[in-house]
């Protein structure tokens, strides 16, 4: 690991003074992932300016009926809070799906979003890759690519996005609120991850000079009929091979809502509204919900060790939609498939 300097913001606006005045510097609140990456000499930041004190730690309802979520609210205190246990239970069980508890306690809102690939060749320093190093490469392409991604991949780049909580956020349509020198903005969480194309080593679409503030959910909550389904080799403490986001608002014996998201298949939590767009007005049954993943996998590619990918993906997209049918969710403290 470098030597690095260290300070510790007082506000917001103290946070972004200081991440302008060294844009080498990185912000740190859990470091459940940025310290990993400075010891295996992926990040080498120049100073950590540390923003857990800042006041971004709470759960606020909204006056029309959504929810404001502090960017410094650790995960564990997010999952189980009454509010969103209650109204959000998809965000919630995708939060329990991750990690282990004693990383949930430490791991932040903010960082979650902005956690890195766990692609192989990524924290292999001696291997090229273009998220690390752009223009050197992606040796996971011909190399082993059984975690990477089928879905949007470049041949610059097939790592995939190894969150869980933002499988969920996207399909709930969550906003994500940041701060920066030229003010305040909101990016719609599909808009928020970028797919690898050309530059696989920018994430996001957050500027290096701005900081979440809160993550937004919108006043709809699918609380009745929705599952996080999240298949892996071990059944705890593992990123996804798939992971499934599904909820459903059913009036009448039909679909009159729904959403779709797809996680450890994408340089971003994967969502097409089109998938969606077919559920809307049908009965929940197999043949509309086989209809839903032929579309919402169309153009998908395997890469030798991942081809397995497709077809898991596909039953796990059926197996998602009918526990939320049905209204029967995944439950993550029973590690058995409903």
């Amino acid at each position: 690991m470098n030597n690095f300097e260290y300070s510790r913001a007082t506000d917001v606006a103290d946070a972004i003074r200081q991440i302008v005045a060294d844009p080498a510097a990185k912000f740190i609140a859990g470091g459940t992932n940025l310290v990993d990456l400075m010891k295996y000499d992926v990040e080498r930041p120049a100073r950590l300016i540390d923003i857990t004190h800042l006041p971004l730690n709470s759960v606020e309802e909204t006056n029309d009926g959504g929810v404001r979520i502090g960017a410094l609210v650790p995960n564990s205190d997010l999952a189980y809070h009454p509010v969103i246990a209650t109204r959000y239970p998809l965000l919630a069980s995708a939060i329990l799906a991750g990690a282990s508890q004693q990383l949930r306690n430490m791991a932040s809102t903010g960082g979650n979003l902005l956690q890195r690939t766990r692609c192989f060749y990524f924290y292999e320093v001696a291997t090229p890759c273009n998220k690390r190093e752009p223009g050197s490469g992606c040796a996971a392409i011909k190399g082993i690519n059984r975690i990477n991604a089928i879905l949007g991949t470049s041949e610059a780049c097939i790592a995939t996005h190894p969150s869980d909580m933002c499988v969920a956020l996207a399909a709930l349509d969550a906003k994500v609120h940041v701060a920066g020198p030229a003010g305040a903005r909101a990016i719609a969480f599909a808009d928020f991850h970028r797919l690898p194309e050309n530059a696989p080593h920018i994430d996001t679409t957050l500027a290096p000079d701005e900081i979440i503030t809160v993550i937004e959910l919108p006043p709809r909550s699918f609380a009745a009929n929705h599952s996080y389904l999240k298949i892996r080799d071990r059944l705890s403490y593992a990123f996804a091979l798939v992971s499934v986001a599904a909820a459903l608002e059913i009036d009448g014996g039909r679909i009159k809502e729904a959403r779709l998201a797809l996680g450890g298949v994408a340089h971003k939590p994967w969502r097409k509204v089109d998938a969606e767009a077919a559920l809307q007005g049908a009965a929940p049954d197999r043949t509309i919900f086989v209809k839903a993943a032929d579309i919402l996998l169309e153009g998908a590619k395997g890469f030798s060790h991942n081809d397995f990918k497709i077809d898991l993906a596909r039953r796990a997209i059926l197996r998602t939609l009918t526990q939320a049918a049905n209204g029967t969710p995944q439950i993550q403290s029973v590690k058995r498939i409903r």
